[in-house]
């Protein structure tokens, strides 16, 4: 009864998060699209240093050995960054060689259309987006560890476990908002960037069985999983997000993006604090 409770408990948190977020994000706020990734940077950081890294230092855990963890964590998604670009680099590489050698058996008028086709090709993937792995490596420990807590809480009692689940569902959604930017942004795509995510999301229950099984071996590296998720949210927040919103903008355009970054970390806070203050009571 524990377990079958844990599992709904977890995949309500983690998948219902992420469908409540791309309903906001794709359909209320969707008219936002250039704010929004003001927003989600803010979402992202606020996600890092308001929620997971507080959760991780609270654990009683050396400090020192959590900011060696932060650390690996910035350079470890740093070099996956480069892998992935590389990768988008090859492929986009690969593809104009394909073309070209096409080129030499078709008519000039053809020549001349297909040339103007790889152009516009060539243009659509100039800039390939990072920080998509980052997202989902980061998400997955982060749901996962979501998923241990909201397992600690069942097995203690059902009702406190409910609203461990409901409070986990909660202050994922705006962090999950900020995921669906990057990750639709990356692939061009809605319901690729929501399979993504929900796909991410559905650790949690992994980590709630996990935790069922395994509590007491878990929550020793739990410190360290919260502190591994925290770099990769900061890392693209720094190196994707906030690069993209250093432009010469206008005295209210700059305002604009100021509000909406802050209102980001507004809404993780906000959050994050109604549901701790809900799961004390």
């Amino acid at each position: 009864m524990t377990l079958l409770a844990i599992l709904l408990g977890t995949l309500a948190a983690g998948i219902g998060s992420v469908w409540l977020a791309a309903w906001l994000s794709f359909g209320i706020v969707s008219r936002y699209t250039q704010h929004m990734l003001s927003l989600a940077a803010g979402a992202l950081l606020a996600t890092a240093f308001l929620h997971l890294l507080p959760e991780a230092f609270e654990a009683g855990v050396e400090p020192h050995n959590l900011f060696v963890t932060l650390l690996f964590g910035l350079l470890f998604f740093f070099l996956l960054d480069k892998a992935e670009l590389w990768h988008h680099g090859h492929e986009h590489h690969h593809g104009d060689a394909h073309h070209g050698h096409q080129g030499h058996h078709h008519d000039d008028a053809h020549d001349h259309a297909h040339s103007a086709d790889a152009s516009l090709h060539h243009d659509a993937h100039a800039k390939p987006m990072s920080g998509g792995w980052a997202i989902l490596a980061g998400d997955s420990v982060h749901c996962f560890g979501d998923g241990v807590l909201i397992a600690s809480a069942f097995m203690v009692d059902l009702r406190l476990g409910i609203v461990a689940a409901l409070a986990v569902l909660a202050h994922e959604v705006p962090h999950h908002m900020g995921d669906l930017v990057v990750l639709r942004q990356g692939s061009g795509s809605r319901q690729t960037a929501i399979l993504k995510v929900t796909l991410a999301g559905a650790i949690t229950a992994l980590g709630g069985i996990m935790g069922y099984a395994l509590l007491d071996q878990l929550h020793g590296i739990l410190p360290y999983m919260l502190t591994m998720a925290s770099s990769s949210f900061i890392y693209v927040a720094l190196a994707d997000l906030i690069p993209q919103l250093q432009k010469r903008l206008s005295s209210r355009e700059t305002a604009s993006q100021i509000v909406w970054l802050t209102a980001g970390i507004g809404l993780v806070s906000g959050v994050s604090m109604l549901a701790h203050s809900s799961s004390l009571h």
